[in-house]
């Protein structure tokens, strides 16, 4: 089964724990198939762009994309099938937790490394990642020098916490323990999933959020922008002046490593203007 970028009621398995690697180890720096988008994301920050054989099918996707498409677009897509992905003969996969068995299957019997990895919880473990991912493609350095410059953006402002909730495709919202809320603290923000009772990621219907909202509302769905999703939108927008409405770009909830450093811009932007009213 093939990673979804988005999924109701949790989230897609998106960037880097510890790796767990197959196979051996090549000696010249690898040539690199990604089947994840905040992969993609690293990838452009840390390998030479001839290492890069391919990006995950949604990196081509003006929807779901966690790159510029221009750059993406540079390279072959795939959408992680074992088909795909050997006939690349790349030297290293990297993917996130969730693979298809055959595709592992397939890689292990044609001696393809592949460096799988899990949602980090943490902005540490995020910086981490990046360090051992571009350890595997060759380049320690550029690794230490972003997850340093991800630490630096992260930074805690130590302003009074004010209540705000992010709200994802489906009611998607990341709660306590999670990436999304380290930045939301970090920004001068308390996460109010805690009051509606939700888990690490649960679902919220928009009723009970309108019923009861938060001081800020960081959503996905302002931020895209299309359908029934402007509808959700409009919804929201019926809180009034008391609650500020913010688009927050969905890559900014699912991914960690680079994405991190303009999740917090953005996060410290709104916080700036609610300060401000």
């Amino acid at each position: 089964m093939n990673d979804r970028y988005f999924r109701s009621g949790r989230v897609a398995a998106a960037v880097l724990a510890a790796p767990v690697l197959l196979g051996a180890a090549p000696v010249r720096a690898p040539r690199v198939v990604s089947i994840n988008p905040c992969l993609d994301a690293m990838l452009m920050q840390v390998a030479d762009p001839a290492q890069i054989a391919a990006v995950s099918h949604y990196s081509h996707d003006p929807r779901a994309t966690s790159v510029p498409l221009d750059w993406a677009r540079r390279f072959p897509a795939t959408s992680g099938t074992a088909e795909e992905v050997v006939a690349l003969r790349p030297d290293l996969v990297v993917a996130s937790g969730h693979v298809a068995p055959a595709t592992v299957a397939a890689l292990t019997r044609m001696h393809i490394r592949l460096a799988q990895f899990a949602l980090p919880d943490t902005i540490a473990e995020s910086a981490q990642q990046v360090r051992d991912l571009a350890a595997l493609v060759g380049h320690p350095a550029r690794g230490a020098g972003l997850a340093a410059r991800i630490t630096a953006a992260a930074r805690s402002d130590g302003a009074p916490p004010v209540s705000a909730l992010i709200f994802g495709p489906g009611g998607l919202v990341p709660g306590a323990r999670t990436l999304p809320d380290e930045m939301l603290r970090r920004a001068g923000f308390r996460n109010a999933s805690a009051g509606y009772g939700l888990k690490r990621w649960d679902v919220l219907p928009l009723e009970y959020l309108l019923a009861d909202p938060p001081r800020v509302v960081l959503s996905v769905a302002a931020a895209q922008g299309a359908g029934e999703r402007m509808e959700r939108h409009r919804a929201l927008r019926r809180l009034g002046a008391r609650v500020t409405i913010a688009p927050f770009a969905g890559r900014l909830m699912n991914c960690g490593g680079p994405t991190i450093i303009d999740a917090m811009a953005r996060l410290r932007t709104v916080r700036a203007q609610v300060a401000a009213r």
